[in-house]
């Protein structure tokens, strides 16, 4: 676990080490209700955040050029936000994907709108609508199929 967080074996031999110290010195805090390892792995998560905590990021100003050599080296970005006529053709996209499925049928927008939309379990829209898990996938499924066709015809 702590390898996962450090990515680096000599530091991570070393939380190790600091884990077990931090844990000897307080064992007197140990709640013997709970598993051990439980305790251990808080210790080591705990020590893997002040480890990651205490590292400084280096960071260079992006307004100053670089000293490299003798000469210096201007930093520029690549500006990636979209243009007007992209997010207008993103704004119109999503519309009409949105009134594709307000044309679906209830059933199905009822299913697509809680599973996309609201990022419902197929556990939950199983409940809430009080059918069959394995309906509420059959209806996704024809929903995504009517959509795409749909959607391809225009």
């Amino acid at each position: 676990m702590i390898y996962q967080m450090i990515k680096n074996h000599e530091e991570t031999e070393d939380i190790v080490q600091e884990t077990f110290i931090k844990a000897f010195h307080s064992l007197a805090s140990y709640n013997d209700t709970y598993a051990l390892s439980t305790w251990l792995y808080k210790i080591a998560y705990n020590s893997c955040i002040d480890s990651i905590r205490k590292k400084k990021l280096k960071t260079t100003p992006l307004d100053k050029p670089i000293q490299f050599h003798s000469s210096e080296i201007q930093i520029e970005i690549r500006d990636e936000s979209n243009s007007p006529e992209k997010d207008y053709l993103l704004s119109e996209k999503r519309q009409r994907i949105q009134n594709t499925i307000d044309a679906l049928p209830e059933r199905y927008r009822t299913v697509i709108v809680l599973r996309h939309q609201e990022e419902r379990s197929y556990e939950e829209i199983s409940r809430l609508l009080r059918i069959p898990i394995g309906t509420v996938k059959a209806r996704i499924f024809r929903a995504r199929e009517i959509l795409k066709k749909k959607l391809r015809e225009e």
